[in-house]
């Protein structure tokens, strides 16, 4: 392991293990696996703001849509005046083409340092002790496809594992549907509508693909993630719902004394 991966992978090692120690008197077995969620749930929460900013952006996106579609068509020949009035319009509306990417990206340098911690053998110089730990009976170090085979009670752990992994994605393609329709005042389209559709269908289960060729342990992290990720969109949902019926709410009073003066002013004395 280079030095440039090795510092961060034996940070993980000491606060994972440290967490471990403190949960084993009244976790046991699982104190482990309890502390893998405990340091993702860290790692979303040091993540969150940059994860609700670009949950707004995708929000905005999809609220730009047809004005974009409307630029491509208009300026479609032109590429270098589309890039510009692009541009202007996302300059305009506070965000970026890249404005729901960053939180992505941001968690991949925790899940490759989870994926390199239960890989190794040895974490500074010392043999890594997490790998005795396990879920189940499975070492958290194991493989879906490894030891036993997918047909063993090790891979039912990894199956179950999985099928929550399966579960939660769709949950949030659900709700991201749900947060396009909202932004854009439509119904929520169909999930296999057309090529776009294909893929907004099965790109969140590529969650699933990268967990089957991940250690158990990274299989968890993913789990805890996926489901913050849900938690995080819910609270977002509520939040613009109650933004949205705050503005509503303050103009109907208003609207029903205009109703009621025109209806006094019409009455006779």
């Amino acid at each position: 392991m280079s030095s440039f991966l090795g510092v961060p992978v034996d940070a993980a090692y000491h606060l994972v293990s440290g967490l471990t120690g403190i949960l084993t008197p009244v976790l046991g077995g699982l104190a482990a696996v309890a502390a893998i969620v405990a340091f993702t749930m860290a790692v979303r929460l040091l993540l969150m703001p940059l994860s609700l900013r670009a949950l707004r952006g995708q929000a905005v996106q999809a609220r730009l849509a047809p004005q974009l579609v409307a630029l491509r068509q208009r300026y479609g020949k032109q590429p270098e005046r589309l890039q510009r009035e692009m541009a202007a319009l996302y300059k305009r509306e506070g965000t970026g083409m890249f404005a729901g990417v960053a939180p992505l990206l941001l968690q991949w340098p925790f899940l490759s340092v989870m994926y390199l911690l239960f890989r190794s053998p040895t974490v500074g110089g010392a043999a890594n002790t997490l790998l005795t730990r396990d879920l189940l009976g499975v070492p958290l170090g194991a493989h879906w496809l490894s030891g036993a085979g997918p047909a063993s009670a090790q891979g039912a752990v990894f199956l179950g594992v999985f099928a929550l992994l399966a579960g939660l994605c769709w949950l949030s393609a659900r709700f991201g549907r749900l947060m396009t329709a909202r932004a854009t005042g439509a119904q929520p389209a169909p999930a296999g509508a057309g090529t776009a559709g294909l893929l907004v269908r099965v790109l969140p289960y590529l969650t699933v693909v990268i967990a089957a060729f991940a250690p158990l342990a990274a299989g968890i992290y993913l789990l805890t993630s996926l489901a913050w990720s849900l938690a995080e969109r819910m609270f977002f949902l509520t939040r613009s719902a109650r933004a949205a019926a705050g503005p509503a709410a303050s103009r109907a009073p208003a609207s029903g004394r205009a109703a009621a003066g025109r209806s006094g002013r019409g009455r006779p004395l």
